[in-house]
């Protein structure tokens, strides 16, 4: 097992940013690929943000491109996901997830944002949006 740890969750309002941070224990960089997921109670858990193993490759869901950045500090294993203009449809619990990517990432942009290809998940950091 991978044990990631999100934090940073928090409630700001329309327009404000937040940072979240997921702490790995353990080597992840640059094994795994990772990811950001979010999650609204009674909805299906859909992907935001997931970076290339290599660190050089990201992808956004088209509702967040432009606001969100995924990015990974490989000195101290953490994956972040910086929110800016956050919306109140923003609002989700947002879990940090990881997984063994395909050798190319030609194989894995298709489904870099589908759950089912991570294996390891944090317990989920809640982000809410309102005024």
């Amino acid at each position: 097992p991978l044990p990631l740890v999100e934090s940073g969750g928090d409630s700001v309002q329309p327009g404000g940013s937040l940072r979240l941070s997921c702490a790995a224990s353990g080597y992840t960089y640059p094994t795994y690929s990772m990811a950001w997921f979010r999650q609204i109670p009674g909805q299906a858990r859909e992907g935001v943000a997931a970076i290339y193993s290599s660190d050089r490759y990201t992808v956004y869901d088209n509702s967040v491109k432009g606001r969100f950045t995924i990015s990974r500090d490989s000195a101290d294993d953490t994956l972040y996901l910086q929110m800016k203009n956050l919306r109140p449809e923003d609002t989700a619990i947002y879990y940090c997830a990881a997984g063994t990517p395909p050798a190319s990432v030609q194989a894995w942009r298709p489904s870099s944002l589908n759950q089912g290809k991570y294996t390891w998940w944090g317990q989920g950091t809640q982000v809410t949006v309102s005024s």
